[in-house]
């Protein structure tokens, strides 16, 4: 995809470094030379010197053929106005990121697809790390709405033994909770779960749930059995 990036700090940065090692192309904008000169020696990305509310630099930036604009700069009117310059050019995707949540409907009008908060991201990775040690975040999806997690099946765990069907169909277990993927560490097996499909000791379970189901669904995923 071809992809512009708006604001090259820490977060745009960050973005700029993971598009380009998935082959996205990605170009980048932003106004502190020193910032376009540093991620183009690390990285090679085009970078355009500018604004990111001059209509100039995103043409420059080749906004016309985006398929994706993302505003990461640390202004929320800013990253306001790259989102209505992007939606005048009829770009279908717009990703924002947002510092004060009072911005949010005006996003909206905006056009934008995806509202971030980071936030919002950072304290519930904290709160998810200090109250479920035995989770793993990968992603979050949806706008910060939802993630995907990796429970491990602790040994003597009641789970372990029943079926995918089984456990989702308990009342303990959260419906809005999805397995997704199972990682079998013995055979070294990563498999897209069934119904059928039985759950065992050591097993990797990849789930979509929010925060507050995610806890649920840990505490029925690692119930033990008494010794």
């Amino acid at each position: 995809m071809y992809i512009v990036v708006a604001g090259g700090g820490m977060i745009g940065g960050g973005l700029v470094r993971r598009l380009l090692d998935n082959k996205h192309d990605v170009v980048l904008i932003d106004q502190n030379k020193e910032a376009c000169d540093k991620l183009y020696a690390e990285t090679g990305v085009v970078a355009v010197n500018g604004n990111v509310t001059s209509i100039e630099a995103l043409n420059d930036a080749g906004v016309r053929k985006a398929d994706v604009v993302v505003a990461t700069t640390g202004s929320d009117a800013n990253n306001l106005a790259c989102a209505i310059l992007a939606k005048s050019f009829n770009v279908s995707q717009i990703i924002v990121r947002m510092r004060d949540p009072a911005y949010k409907n005006a996003y909206r009008v905006a056009g934008a697809n995806t509202i971030v908060r980071v936030t919002d991201l950072m304290v519930s990775q904290m709160m998810m790390d200090i109250e479920n040690p035995e989770v793993r975040r990968i992603t979050t999806i949806g706008g910060g709405k939802a993630d995907i997690f990796i429970v491990t099946v602790p040994e003597r765990a009641k789970v372990a033994g029943r079926s995918v069907e089984d456990i989702v169909e308990s009342r303990q277990f959260p419906s809005p909770c999805v397995f997704i993927a199972v990682y079998n560490q013995k055979r070294e097996e990563f498999s897209i779960p069934r119904g059928k499909q039985v759950i065992n000791e050591g097993d990797e379970l990849f789930l979509i749930s929010t925060a507050e189901n995610i806890k649920k669904a840990v505490e029925f995923l690692t119930a033990k059995n008494r010794a």
